[in-house]
C-alpha cells in the first residue's frame, strides 16, 4: 500500500512537472501587491525576522469520479491543460498562476501540495525552504508526519501529513 501510494505520488508530481519523468511539482505563489497589479511572489524562503515557515508553491489535487466531465467544467471556468495524461486518469489544468489536479481512481481524498523550490511554471527558484528544514521545524512543534524524508539526505523528497480534520498535505521538492 505505501509503495503503491509512492508510485502515485510520484505520478502525480510527474504529471505536474509537465517536464517529464525526472522531475514532479504542483504549484501556485501566493499573490504579492506590485504597482497596483498583483504578481507571483519572490522566491520562498525563511521569514528571517519571524521565523514562520514559508511552504512553498501549492496546488490542489482533486480526487475526481468523471476525469472528462471534470476536465469539460474546469475548461469552462477558465483552466486549460498544463501537463498529465488522461489515459493515466490525471490531468494537470491551469488558469494563471491557480493549479488544479484531476485525478480519477488515483487516491480516496483532496490532497493539498506544496512545493518547495518550483514556481508555478516548474521553473526552480534560487532560494527556497528546504523540505527537511520545514520538516524538522513542524516536527518540533510537536507535527505527526505520516511519513518523513532522511534529514540527512539532499536534493528531491517529500512528506505527508494530515491537518486535524483529516486533509493530506504532501510537501514534495523536486530539486
Amino acid at each position: 500500500m505505501v509503495q503503491n501510494r509512492r508510485n502515485w505520488l510520484m505520478k502525480i508530481g510527474l504529471a505536474i512537472a509537465g517536464i517529464g519523468m525526472a522531475k514532479f511539482k504542483l504549484f501556485a505563489l501566493p499573490l504579492e501587491k506590485n504597482n497596483n497589479r498583483f504578481t507571483g511572489a519572490p522566491p520562498f524562503h525563511l521569514n528571517q525576522q519571524t521565523k514562520n515557515m514559508i511552504p512553498g508553491a501549492f496546488s490542489v489535487s482533486l480526487n475526481v469520479k468523471n476525469i472528462n466531465a471534470s476536465k469539460e467544467f474546469y475548461e469552462h471556468i477558465g483552466f486549460n491543460v498544463f501537463a498529465g495524461d488522461i489515459k493515466e486518469n490525471y490531468l494537470i489544468m491551469k488558469n494563471g498562476v491557480a493549479i488544479i489536479g484531476l485525478f480519477q481512481g488515483v487516491f480516496e481524498k483532496t490532497i493539498l501540495t506544496f512545493n518547495p523550490g518550483w514556481d508555478e511554471n516548474a521553473q526552480p527558484l534560487e532560494q527556497f525552504d528546504d523540505v527537511r528544514e520545514i520538516q524538522r521545524q513542524l516536527k518540533s512543534k510537536g507535527i505527526i508526519l505520516m511519513s518523513e524524508t532522511d534529514e540527512t539526505s539532499t536534493g528531491p523528497a517529500s512528506m505527508l501529513l494530515t491537518d486535524p480534520d483529516g486533509n493530506q498535505l504532501l510537501f514534495d521538492q523536486h530539486v
